[in-house]
């Protein structure tokens, strides 16, 4: 299996975790590579507004091979042409909207096996070079599962006491397996804070290297996870960030 995996984790929600997925799988397409963002969110998913599917209904969903209704390729839905992507590929795996299937898996649970051989199956079949999972904040089973299979690691958090004591929780779990490459995005920065000075403080803190230091932007705002930002302002300050992250899996 040669596609790698990576990992978008907050041990809190609202850290603009899935923000960041997506616009981390469009730069990599962008560079003409092969990659598909999987929503293992089950619970609150959304990263499909993202990708501007909000309001459609989707054939297939994650919930759906899951309950072994369907392949994971099923669910596997090809965006590089709405996101006129033309030299790499991008594919989203999103997981379902519908109150009764949120309920319905939370209630029966799934197999975590089958999860993970959604995983190598998806990598196989669509020959990625990429697999961003989209994690569900906190640690739980499928958490876990996509942290023990991960190749890299990247913990979101804000300048916000919570979201350190979690991140410090997650780093240490992230450790205990094994995963190869750990990185800390600092998401959401208000401008009172010195990059130098969080970089210093947090790296010493939990002996982790910081990927970048995304500030509280007005155009990420204005965006309100509607589209993805590094497609349509390709110069701006937070595709610039998301570009250093990809940077770091090359």
């Amino acid at each position: 299996m040669s596609g790698k995996i990576v990992s978008i984790h907050s041990f809190r929600g609202g850290t603009g975790k899935s923000n960041i997925a997506a616009n981390l799988a469009a730069v990599a397409a962008l560079d003409g590579k092969r990659v598909a963002v999987m929503d293992t969110d089950v619970a609150s998913p959304g990263i499909h507004v993202i990708f501007g599917m909000g309001r459609e209904k989707i054939d297939y969903t994650l919930n759906d091979y899951l309950r072994g209704e369907c392949e994971i390729t099923d669910a596997c839905h090809d965006m590089s042409a709405r996101l006129g992507i033309k030299k790499g590929k991008i594919f989203l795996i999103p997981s379902s909207m519908s109150a009764t299937d949120i309920t319905r898996i939370l209630r029966e649970g799934y197999e975590v096996s089958d999860l993970k051989n959604g995983f190598t199956d998806v990598i196989k079949a669509k020959d990625l070079d990429y697999l961003i999972i989209d994690t569900h904040p906190g640690l739980d089973r499928e958490t876990l599962l996509s942290m023990a299979t991960a190749d890299y690691l990247f913990v979101v958090a804000r300048v916000d006491q919570q979201d350190l004591l979690g991140t410090a929780a997650t780093l240490s779990v992230a450790r205990k397996l094994q995963v190869p490459t750990i990185k800390i995005v600092v998401n959401k920065k208000p401008s009172i804070y010195e990059d130098k000075k969080i970089i210093a403080e947090v790296e010493s803190k939990f002996k982790a290297k910081v990927a970048t230091i995304i500030p509280l932007l007005p155009l990420l705002i204005e965006a309100g996870s509607r589209y993805i930002v590094t497609l349509r302002h390709p110069e701006s300050e937070f595709t610039k960030s998301i570009n250093e992250i990809y940077r770091l899996m090359l």
